[in-house]
């Protein structure tokens, strides 16, 4: 049996495969979530859907998610479900079935709720996962991990110019496929995820006893940092959603021409993901959080009054800033919080994310009430809420409270 001081070195230990596998299925896991927003073009028409009603799609897949992360991230920090993974991507499956089976709005929305419900599911234990794999490289980690899903979200543009402008809805059937991957390489992660839990179960009463530690300081960063993650994915709604439409009627571009600049956007931001990472654990958390919504934020001002020539660059600016926080934050959350890894997630990469959902639908209206110039107006002033940085607490203040306890 391994004492105290061995299981501590254990976990100090980066287990780089472990953490492709579960970065390979974040991005399968979100593959299947970009199939709802890459068939927007082509439903729009073929079922004569207005922007409020696309708006209405988007904010389903995500506030089902948002709602259940939380839910399923405080079951997973109480008793963690190694073999849930699998069955978050069988849920996924369904959705792409029903997706590609769908004839009308409402089947639509049903089909996404089984996407949102998978995803809901996996993202709390895929982050437990990458923690218990990281050991001591807890930026990197979370970077590789969130490089996974950003990279499947970075899809959606492509799924749209390749797949379904050829072979039109029916096309997602093909994804099922790929949920069927991804549940074998899940499976594979859930047998190592469940022998680490044994093992790690001698110190599991010590560290769960100090994690639970919070005071006001603590509650208010909290909330605070869901706040701007809820900007940030307003303005990400904005984009992913809305773009295409936006270049299409603005510039007269076709579907697939226009789909190209939302993945500029999507691709600078899943390099910028994996930058954020390292950069955060050199020159600290909330530097990387004040620099990447403030530093974009000229950049997203200028957006909506350029020429089709700068749209291009600009957008990949926006994208790398915007995005370098997105893993910073899952792990400045987790060190507001230790111990409490499925919270965290529910309440970061799923509450927040599927709150800024919300902008989806009022953004949609919006383009239907006036047109989609309001909507990228109101996107560009998003960045700015990035001020509010100043008054989270610094990483050398979160170490203090905890040691301090």
């Amino acid at each position: 049996m391994q004492t105290a001081e061995q299981l501590q070195k254990q976990q100090q230990l980066t287990v780089y495969k472990i953490l492709f596998a579960i970065s390979a299925g974040h991005f399968i896991n979100d593959c299947m979530q970009s199939v709802v927003p890459a068939l927007f073009p082509i439903i729009q028409k073929s079922m004569d859907l207005n922007y409020t009603q696309v708006g209405w799609i988007a904010f389903t897949l995500n506030i089902t998610s948002s709602i259940m992360q939380p839910f399923f991230g405080v079951l997973a920090d109480k008793r963690p479900a190694p073999y849930l993974l699998p069955i978050a991507m069988f849920s996924s499956l369904l959705g792409m079935l029903g997706l590609a089976l769908s004839t009308n709005f409402y089947f639509v929305l049903l089909s996404v709720l089984f996407i949102g419900f998978g995803s809901a599911i996996f993202h709390p234990e895929g982050s437990r996962v990458s923690y218990m794999a990281a050991g001591t490289k807890r930026g990197l980690a979370q970077s590789i991990y969130q490089v996974g899903g950003n990279a499947g979200q970075s899809m959606a543009p492509l799924f749209t110019a390749f797949i379904f402008f050829y072979t039109g809805q029916f096309g997602t059937i093909w994804f099922t496929f790929l949920a069927a991957a991804g549940m074998f390489v899940l499976f594979s992660v859930s047998t190592w995820y469940k022998s680490e839990l044994k093992i790690r179960e001698p110190i599991k009463k010590k560290q769960t006893k100090k994690s639970l530690y919070i005071n006001k300081e603590i509650i208010i960063a909290i909330n605070l940092l869901i706040f701007l993650v809820f900007a940030r994915s307003w303005y990400g709604a904005g984009i992913n959603n809305f773009f295409h439409f936006y270049m299409i009627n603005k510039f007269d571009l076709s579907i697939r021409s226009a789909q190209i600049y939302v993945f500029l956007f999507m691709l600078a931001g899943v390099v910028g993901t994996f930058f954020g990472g390292p950069l955060a654990d050199r020159f600290g958390k909330r530097k990387i959080l004040l620099f990447s919504m403030l530093g974009s934020a000229p950049f997203t001002l200028l957006l909506p009054h350029l020429p089709i020539d700068l749209v291009g660059p600009v957008l990949i600016i926006i994208g790398f800033i915007l995005q370098s926080s997105f893993s910073v934050t899952v792990v400045y959350a987790q060190e507001l919080l230790p111990g409490m890894i499925g919270l965290v997630s529910g309440l970061i990469v799923g509450l927040a994310f599927g709150m800024g959902a919300l902008g989806a639908v009022i953004l949609g209206v919006l383009g239907d009430k006036y047109d989609l110039q309001t909507i990228m107006l109101l996107c560009s002033v998003l960045p700015l809420m990035g001020i509010l940085s100043l008054l989270l607490p610094s990483d050398k203040r979160v170490k203090e409270i905890h040691d301090n306890h």
